[in-house]
């Protein structure tokens, strides 16, 4: 979308200036093989989950480190072209934005009452389409049931469909039976865990109940409890999870979720003695690459190559994992008027960066996005422009070539500088040779970095050193 008339003599001042900076030397560029979207889609076979699921008679209760595949929502959707998932992820990622810029915005969240009356929580979290993008298969109580959980950074509580069932979704598992279960613990309404939760309930046997609410409704309640949980041959004990008796909405065929942000109720805060609040993953292009994403809890997971930045705490928020960003280069040139002011996380809790695994396409400020989207147009003007597409307002018809050089982009984060491969930016949309620039604006005042350009590298999250790192090529 051109600019309004009203900012065409900003627009050009902007382009002005970034061709001035970059006259003294020429931009620096990078090539970009050209993948266009392919006609058939490789889905995950329920068959296939055999194959992740370990020996339990090799588990090694005591490891303090494992790692874990990760697969994409998409492969578990079956029918479609990878044209329609395409743009189902769109939709999707549309919906998260707006619920994590809701959460932002409301900072204590927003109080969803269930039906028929009784107790509300604070807990919002994601959406039910997929509070996330990636899944894995966990091991759930004592024997195993292996399960397809969704892994979220932008989610605290840990939860999974159980029986009995009042009103459940559909899954591709059978439903967890907490009472085949030699490891699952109720929680009392007067124990620390249960006041965490920000508003507990508290049924008629005195057990604590909870509730996680989404933004378009969706919710899921039911008893707030203890578990094992198995990751490959690592057990962990006496996990605080949701039980949920009662799933309403648009969920997708995962058994439940697990929550990886910063709150005391996340995975990794609940297992810090274990694996020391500190894991990583690394996103592979599942369009472009046949190796799987990986998951990693434990010393193993910090890279050496990493490059750290260091955590910001939002102390109205302490879910999401909030970054310094400072500017960004296009071609190797700082482009004009992106500055630190336009990402700054104000005393509030308003504003800011966050590093999300849910959310697909990076979302910067308007006026931040809008002058790095016309430095990219600036430097690849000998691209062939397309109609836009979606969200996406800078298209080129790339069809009939198999290679491209566009000029490369840096997120220059405080102490780390992030350069994005080419393919994390410039992005196939559909199968005839059309790719669009993988960034769009936000009128909220939260930036999400989202996982297309966080792919290929491993990302860190060392919650015990308060950082988080990027080490590119980490999925070898």
């Amino acid at each position: 979308m051109e600019p309004p008339p009203r900012n065409a003599a900003l627009f050009l001042l902007t382009i002005l200036i970034f061709l001035s900076a970059s006259s003294s030397a020429p931009l620096q560029y990078q090539n970009l093989v050209l993948n266009p979207l392919p006609n058939t889609q490789h889905t995950l076979s329920w068959a296939d989950s055999d194959s992740l699921v370990p020996d339990i008679t090799e588990t090694d209760p005591d490891s303090s480190t494992t790692t874990l595949q990760l697969h994409h929502i998409d492969s578990l959707s079956f029918g479609k072209t990878p044209v329609q998932l395409f743009n189902l992820r769109l939709q999707r990622d549309a919906v998260r934005v707006k619920d994590l810029t809701s959460l932002a915005a409301a900072r204590n969240g927003s109080r969803v009452p269930l039906p028929g009356g009784g107790f509300s929580s604070s807990v919002v979290s994601g959406l039910s389409q997929g509070s996330g993008e990636y899944f894995t298969r966990i091991g759930v109580g004592s024997p195993p049931k292996y399960m397809y959980m969704v892994l979220d950074t932008g989610s605290d509580i840990v939860w999974l469909q159980c029986a009995p069932c009042k009103r459940c979704y559909s899954q591709a598992d059978p439903v967890f039976d907490p009472t085949k279960s030699t490891s699952f613990g109720k929680i009392s309404c007067g124990s620390p865990l249960c006041r965490k939760l920000d508003s507990p309930g508290c049924n008629t046997r005195k057990t604590c109940m909870y509730q996680v609410s989404y933004g378009d409704g969706s919710f899921t309640v039911g008893d707030f409890s203890t578990e094992t949980l198995t990751f490959r041959r690592t057990r962990v004990a006496s996990v605080a999870l949701g039980c949920g008796h009662d799933d309403e909405g648009l969920f997708v065929g995962a058994a439940g979720l697990l929550g990886l942000g910063r709150g005391g109720l996340s995975f990794p805060s609940q297992t810090g003695s274990r694996f020391n609040r500190k894991f990583s993953y690394c996103l592979v292009d599942r369009s472009a690459s046949s190796r799987p994403s990986s998951i990693v809890f434990g010393e193993s997971a910090v890279s050496r190559t990493a490059r750290f930045t260091s955590l910001l705490v939002n102390p109205k928020l302490d879910t999401f994992y909030y970054v310094e960003l400072l500017g960004i280069s296009v071609g190797g040139v700082r482009v004009p008027g992106i500055t630190a002011s336009l990402f700054k996380l104000d005393p509030s809790g308003n504003g800011g960066v966050i590093i999300d695994s849910g959310t697909s396409v990076t979302r910067l400020t308007r006026p931040a996005y809008i002058a790095l989207r016309d430095a990219f147009r600036a430097g690849a003007s000998n691209l062939k422009r397309a109609p836009e597409f979606s969200l996406f307002d800078t298209c080129f018809d790339l069809s009939g070539k198999t290679e491209v050089k566009v000029p490369t982009v840096v997120l220059h984060f405080r102490g780390a500088d992030v350069s994005l491969p080419a393919t994390n930016y410039l992005i196939a949309v559909d199968t005839d040779g059309s790719f669009c620039f993988a960034f769009a604006g936000t009128l909220s005042g939260l930036s999400i970095i989202g996982n297309i350009q966080q792919q290929g590298f491993r990302v860190v999250y060392d919650l015990a050193g308060s950082r988080i790192g990027f080490a590119p090529r980490g999925c070898a």
